[in-house]
């Protein structure tokens, strides 16, 4: 499954989303590497956590309006609850999909 189905399938499904666009070049994204590993860890099945590199997809960046990386958005059945950008302690983000559920 391709980067824009699994980010089309994870928004759409009832349980939260997490959706991060990164820069492979960007250090700050580099910095949401393990976070979101540990964030993938510690929810489980219990959220959806997607990764879109924007530099492969800029009509998603545009899409979205992502202006800075990492930017990150919760979903949940279609629907936006939360978005910012910067690097976000695990702790954050969880607490995030945790109200979302």
């Amino acid at each position: 499954m391709d980067t824009r189905d699994r980010l089309a399938r994870a928004m759409a499904e009832p349980k939260p989303a997490l959706i991060v666009f990164v820069s492979p070049e960007h250090p700050h994204s580099m910095e949401m590497r393990p976070i979101l590993e540990q964030l993938e860890e510690q929810m489980g099945d219990a959220a959806n956590i997607v990764e879109v590199n924007g530099e492969e997809f800029p009509d998603l960046v545009k899409k979205y309006k992502v202006h800075s990386y990492p930017t990150e958005f919760v979903y949940k059945d279609g629907s936006e609850f939360w978005h910012d950008a910067g690097v976000k302690p695990v702790a954050e983000l969880e607490d995030m999909l945790n109200r979302v559920r």
